[in-house]
C-alpha cells in the first residue's frame, strides 16, 4: 500500500507542489528517501524515526521507501520531516489513510516528536490557497499562516500526538488567528536633526518619489542619522506590498512568532557583505539584502568601502526591480523594488572640501576614494547631495526642528496623488515616480516652455545620459506633487538638475 502526502518545494517565494509517497513492503529493514533530496531532508529518516518512537508508535520491521515526486526536482530544508511522517502514520493505520487528502503539510520534527517552526509557510500557504487545499504547519507559524485568507481549513499542532488526536476525533485544534506585530514607537525622529535643512528637504523628495539617494559629506555630518528617520517619514505598507515582503521575510525565516508588519523593511548591511549577501544567492539560493528590502529601504554606509564587484552587483536589480540567481541547474528570481540611500565621506580622510583642512595626498585622495564608485552605478542614483558639517550655531540653537509625523502627511499626500494619478491610466501595480516607465514619464512629466528650455539647455551642457534624463523628470514630478501642482515648471526642474549637480564631481572620478 502507498500512502501520499501533499508538501510544496519553493522556487524563489513561489510554492511549487510536491507528492510524498510512503510504501511499506518487504525486503530489507531500512528507511530510504529517493527524490532529489538534500542532506537535511536525508537527515530526516532519523529525525522521523525517533519522533515516532516518542509518540509511541514503532517503525515496522520492514523496507520503508519514501519517493518525493517530481523526482527531478530538487528539494532542500527541513520542512519534509511531518509530511514523510505523517504518510508513514497512514501506511500504518495510526491515522485515517484519506484524513490527510485535502491538506498541503509542511513542519520539521524534535525527536521528542514534537513539531519546530520552519521557513515559508506563509508562501506555502497562500500556495496551498491557490490549490484549493488546507495547511497542516507548526503551532508556531499558525498566525504567520492565517494571512493566506479566511477560507483555508489551517492546523497548526504542536506535537505529531496532538495531529493524530484530532483526526482521531478526540482533540479539536481550533483554527489560527492572524497575528500583527505592535508598530514601532522609537522610531528616530527627523526634529533630532540640528541644522541641514538641504539634505531634511532632499530625504522629503526621496520618500515621497521612492527616489535613490545619495549623501556625501564628512564624518559626523549627520549621513546616517538622517537615513536612520528615513522609515518614520515613509508611509505604511498597503496590504498587497505587506503580503509580498512578508513571503520573502518568511522563505529567509525572518518572521518572528509568525507575527508580519506594515513598517516598511529597513536593511542596513555592513561594507563586508559579499555578493550573494547583498543579492541573494548560496547553497539554497536564499533572498539576499536587496529583495529582504523590496517595497522598502537599502541603506548602504560608507558606500565606496563596499567591494566594486558587489556594488556593480546593485545596477540590474535597480532596473529590474528583481534578483536573479542563475545557477548551472538552478534559477531563482526574487523581487527586490528597493529604495537605495547610500551615504560616503568624501575621500579616505573624509575631510575633502572641508575649510581648513587640505588632504595630505592631494587631490587624488578624493579621485582615487570616488572612483570606487562605477559611473554606470552612480546614473541610477537620483538624488545626490553634499551634506556638509554642522555649525555649533546650529547645535546650540533652540527649540526642534520639524516631527518626523509633519513631515510623513506631505509625502502621503504626494503618494496618494502618484497612486491616483497610475491608478487612473490602468497601473494600480506602480505606487511611485521612481518606478514609472520612461515612456510614461515623458508624458506625466512633460515640463512646460521654459521648463522644456532649462531642461534641453543642463541635459547639453552637464551631457545628461537618455536614463539621467527621464529621472530628472521623475524627481521633477516628485516635486510637483509635493507641491500640489498638476504641472512640471521651471522651478521643480532647475531643483531636480540642482540635485544631479552635487554628483558630477564623483561621475568625473568614475
Amino acid at each position: 500500500m502507498v500512502s501520499r502526502v501533499r508538501t510544496i518545494a519553493f522556487d524563489g517565494i513561489e510554492a511549487v507542489s510536491v507528492d510524498v509517497q510512503v510504501m511499506i513492503a518487504p525486503g530489507k529493514v531500512g528507511m530510504h528517501i529517493v527524490g532529489l533530496a538534500d542532506k537535511a531532508v536525508a537527515e530526516s529518516r532519523e529525525r522521523v524515526q525517533a519522533a515516532l518512537h516518542a509518540s509511541g508508535l514503532s517503525m515496522p520491521a520492514k523496507k520503508v521507501t519514501v519517493n518525493l515526486a517530481p523526482a527531478d526536482l530538487p528539494k532542500e530544508g527541513s520542512h519534509y520531516d511531518l509530511p514523510i511522517a505523517l504518510g508513514l502514520m497512514a501506511a500504518l493505520g495510526a491515522i485515517p489513510a484519506d484524513a490527510l487528502a485535502d491538506y498541503v503539510v509542511l513542519g520539521e520534527l524534535s525527536l521528542d516528536g514534537t513539531i519546530a517552526p520552519v521557513a515559508g509557510v506563509l508562501p506555502a500557504a497562500i500556495g496551498a490557497n491557490g490549490m484549493e487545499r488546507g495547511l497542516i504547519c507548526p503551532h508556531a507559524c499558525g498566525p504567520e499562516a492565517a494571512w493566506a485568507g479566511s477560507e483555508i481549513d489551517i492546523l497548526a499542532p504542536r506535537s505529531l500526538i496532538a495531529l493524530a488526536n484530532h483526526f482521531r476525533g478526540t482533540q479539536v485544534l481550533s483554527r489560527p488567528e492572524p497575528s500583527v506585530r505592535s508598530a514601532a514607537r522609537d522610531l528616530p525622529d527627523m526634529a533630532d536633526i540640528k541644522g541641514q535643512e538641504s539634505a531634511k528637504r532632499a530625504l522629503e523628495v526621496a520618500a515621497a518619489g521612492g527616489h535613490n539617494l545619495l549623501m556625501v559629506g564628512p564624518p559626523g555630518a549627520g549621513k546616517s542619522m538622517l537615513a536612520q528617520r528615513l522609515p518614520s517619514i515613509l508611509p505604511p505598507l498597503a496590504p498587497k506590498e505587506l503580503l509580498e515582503v512578508s513571503m520573502i521575510a518568511s522563505i529567509a525565516g525572518e518572521l518572528a512568532d509568525g507575527r508580519l508588519s506594515d513598517r516598511r523593511p529597513f536593511r542596513a548591511p555592513h561594507h563586508s557583505a559579499s555578493m550573494a549577501a547583498m543579492v541573494g544567492g548560496g547553497l539554497r539560493a536564499r533572498p539576499g539584502e536587496m529583495s529582504l528590502a523590496h517595497h522598502g529601504v537599502l541603506f548602504l554606509d560608507e558606500f565606496p568601502e563596499f567591494s566594486p564587484q558587489v556594488l556593480d552587483s546593485l545596477r540590474q536589480p535597480l532596473e529590474t526591480a528583481e534578483c536573479v540567481i542563475a545557477r548551472a541547474n538552478h534559477r531563482v528570481s526574487y523581487p527586490a523594488r528597493i529604495q537605495l540611500v547610500a551615504a560616503m565621506n568624501p575621500c579616505r580622510c573624509g575631510m575633502a572640501g572641508e575649510p581648513g583642512h587640505r588632504c595630505v595626498r592631494g587631490p587624488r585622495c578624493v579621485s582615487d576614494y570616488q572612483a570606487r564608485i562605477s559611473g554606470p552605478l552612480l546614473d541610477r542614483i537620483d538624488l545626490r547631495i553634499e551634506v556638509p558639517a554642522v555649525s555649533a550655531s546650529d547645535l546650540i540653537r533652540p527649540g526642534r526642528a520639524e516631527t518626523s509625523a509633519v513631515v510623513a502627511e506631505r509625502v502621503a499626500r504626494a503618494r496618494k496623488l502618484q497612486q491616483e494619478r497610475f491608478t487612473a491610466l490602468g497601473l494600480p501595480s506602480w505606487t511611485t515616480n521612481a518606478h514609472c516607465s520612461t515612456a510614461l514619464v515623458e508624458e506625466i512629466a512633460a515640463p512646460d516652455t521654459a521648463g522644456a528650455a532649462l531642461l534641453k539647455e543642463a541635459s547639453e551642457k552637464m551631457g545628461f545620459s537618455a536614463r539621467a534624463y527621464h529621472r530628472v523628470l521623475k524627481v521633477a514630478r516628485t516635486l510637483a506633487d509635493l507641491a500640489g501642482e498638476e504641472k512640471v515648471g521651471r522651478l521643480h526642474l532647475a531643483e531636480a538638475i540642482s540635485y544631479r549637480l552635487a554628483g558630477e564631481r564623483l561621475a568625473q572620478a568614475a
